[in-house]
């Protein structure tokens, strides 16, 4: 009992997702099946791409190193939240709580570097093409990915050690689906203001600045379609970004809100629908954006469903 009553001194408890929503049972199975549909897709999108050896390029690369940022992220988040829920267990361990809040920062911070490098490398193809073999090698591309992987690694470990210490006086409730930094902070009876400024220093550089080069690069490529003499190429251009620039939005517009604006008062009901557009029903779009409107992974996925006919 007293080892028992030890360990849950320091665990967390989640409320789970909109705990107030009457037909909550509804919403977890919704969320259940945006998660399913979210692995796979992306799942899928990983197959095509390393399958097909047409899709070998550092475009494709960098999509299916964002497929699987999405997939892992889902799957760090979704599969806690449905066993709280069903098993009525809502509690989280306070070493659970930091490897959740770990890989979710971990994911979220690859994922926004690899969308800068993703419009980089649409900057090159549209602006610079004769020098696009060159600039954009193989063995720049693998430095990339694991640039973006090492970085966000050691700033994820950085921002959840920090806070996991902070002490916590009262209630151990956290009003939101998931362990979170910005939830997390708000349980603590000690003075954060200084971390608070300090993930919003962060916030600019890992959020502001790439979106900022993000609008620089497409702002180039834009002019540079509208100079291009080609009708069926600056349909093929202006089709290829569109996609990434979708995505870039529905990546973004959320999080720039959420941890810009961290020392504001926005309701846990706003953490919650911002946390569940972003980081559950946006990795379920994503692969649709992509594919439904790319020529190339289509045309992957006939073959292989060609092959999976024939056998």
């Amino acid at each position: 009992m007293v080892g028992g009553n030890a360990s849950s001194v320091t665990d967390f408890i989640l409320v789970g997702l909109f705990p107030e929503f009457q037909h909550s049972i509804v919403l977890n199975f919704v969320v259940i099946f945006i998660y399913i549909l979210a692995f796979l897709g992306n799942l899928l999108l990983i197959v095509l791409i390393w399958g097909d050896s047409r899709l070998h390029t550092p475009m494709y690369i960098l999509l299916s190193q964002l497929s699987l940022t999405d997939l892992t992220l889902t799957s760090t988040i979704v599969p806690k939240t449905a066993s709280n829920f069903f098993t009525g267990k809502r509690t989280i361990s306070w070493i659970g709580c930091g490897t959740q809040s770990f890989f979710y920062l971990m994911l979220g911070m690859s994922e926004c570097l690899i969308l800068t490098l993703m419009a980089y490398d649409r900057y090159v193809a549209v602006c610079i093409p004769l020098r696009y073999l060159t600039i954009m090698s193989p063995r720049f591309c693998l430095h990339m990915v694991a640039g973006c992987w090492i970085g966000g690694s050691i700033s994820s470990f950085i921002h959840t050690v920090y806070p996991m210490h902070f002490p916590i006086c009262g209630s151990r409730e956290i009003h939101h689906f998931f362990c979170e930094v910005p939830v997390l902070i708000k349980l603590s009876c000690e003075d954060t203001s200084v971390y608070q400024l300090v993930v919003v220093v962060t916030s600019i550089v890992l959020l502001v600045v790439p979106f900022s080069l993000i609008i620089a690069s497409y702002t180039l490529i834009f002019l540079t379609v509208l100079r291009m003499n080609s009708v069926k190429g600056r349909k093929k251009a202006l089709a290829t970004c569109s996609s990434h620039l979708t995505v870039v939005s529905l990546f973004f517009g959320p999080n720039i809100f959420i941890y810009m604006t961290f020392t504001s008062s926005h309701s846990p009901e706003q953490d919650q629908a911002l946390s569940l557009f972003s980081n559950i029903l946006t990795p379920m779009l994503n692969p649709l954006i992509y594919s439904l409107r790319n020529k190339e992974v289509v045309a992957a996925l006939m073959k292989l469903m060609g092959r999976c006919g024939v056998s």
